[in-house]
């Protein structure tokens, strides 16, 4: 007995935020200086009434059209920016997509980790005979969180939402994973007001950066510290989690990591020794968009990948936080 992924969709706002765009609001930051640093010509971004509710609720309603939604029986939902305190988000997706009573809603608020944990609460659910179908989506609206004048993160940064369907298997699919925490890093990835350690403060006072204006409402990213921990823990990931799974480098069809940028990307498969044609990457028309570029880059290599084939997915960010596993297609 285990647990399998059987479809994927993804779901992206109609609004687009592109490099031209970008360069005139930031005439020292031209389209090609973006797209050579970031890998990004545009990405999608929410209207300013566009919440996660609304897009998770697209992208259920797009994977259920054609699936029996009576026969799930639990509710993931990924989210960093939930529409509440209170109630959980997941609870109100499950009346606005016309799910059974029935099902148990569980939400879970993490970043760019959170694919790879969602996976790992659904195999347990699976394989402790607790649920046999399960929906989990992904939603990030993390461009409502970004102050205008912040020229680094807005090239970066897109919006979506992605459903996934896990089912129980006569085989395995979903093999063992390996998770990692380190909440010192919370500084370097955070947005410091909004919460009750620290309430929204309208009269919050712009802050200046290299690439960045925020204030203490807005998401603030320390990206030289995020980029040494990704080097830092990345490769060590990569390498316990195929021991842990008795496989080598060499094993593995196919890697689709978290989708940062383009730069860390390149670094984290010359460092891994990993081919170019093993490896994903592919955020141009998209950007970061957190939770959602695993699920959105397994969709993109469809085609690639063939029954059987072993794929390596590892996710790592904002938490900090890191989680990695092998599935079989």
């Amino acid at each position: 007995m285990g647990a399998r992924i059987t479809k994927i969709e993804s779901f992206f706002p109609e609004k687009t935020l592109t490099n031209e765009v970008l360069f005139e609001r930031f005439p020292e930051w031209t389209p090609e200086m973006i797209e050579k640093r970031i890998g990004v010509i545009h990405r999608h971004v929410v209207a300013d009434d566009e919440t996660a509710l609304d897009l998770a609720v697209k992208a259920g309603q797009k994977i259920l059209e054609n699936y029996d939604r009576d026969s799930i029986d639990f509710l993931i939902l990924s989210t960093e920016v939930p529409d509440y305190f209170l109630p959980s988000t997941a609870c109100i997706l499950q009346e606005k997509l016309n799910l059974p009573t029935r099902v148990g809603a569980v939400e879970i608020n993490l970043g760019c980790s959170a694919y790879v944990y969602g996976l790992g609460i659904a195999k347990g659910l699976i394989e402790s005979n607790i649920s046999n179908k399960i929906l989990f989506i992904t939603s990030s609206v993390i461009s409502r969180m970004i102050n205008p004048s912040d020229r680094g993160n807005l090239s970066v940064f897109g919006d979506a939402a992605t459903a996934t369907v896990l089912e129980r298997s006569e085989k395995e699919h979903i093999m063992d994973f390996v998770f990692g925490t380190d909440g010192s890093g919370a500084p370097n990835l955070i947005i410091p007001n909004g919460g009750l350690r620290n309430r929204y403060d309208k009269d919050a006072e712009l802050i200046y950066d290299t690439d960045s204006a925020r204030t203490a409402n807005d998401l603030y990213m320390n990206g030289a510290e995020v980029f040494t921990f990704t080097i830092q823990q990345v490769p060590g990931l990569v390498y316990k989690v195929l021991e842990k799974n008795k496989l080598r480098l060499e094993d593995i069809d196919y890697f689709v990591f978290h989708q940062a940028n383009q730069f860390i990307l390149e670094y984290l498969r010359k460092k891994l020794r990993i081919p170019e044609d093993k490896f994903f990457i592919d955020i141009l028309h998209t950007g970061n968009t957190v939770s959602s570029t695993i699920p959105v880059a397994l969709q993109k290599s469809g085609n690639r990948l063939k029954e059987g084939n072993l794929v390596l997915l590892a996710g790592y960010g904002v938490g900090y936080s890191w989680g990695a596993t092998v599935i079989r297609i």
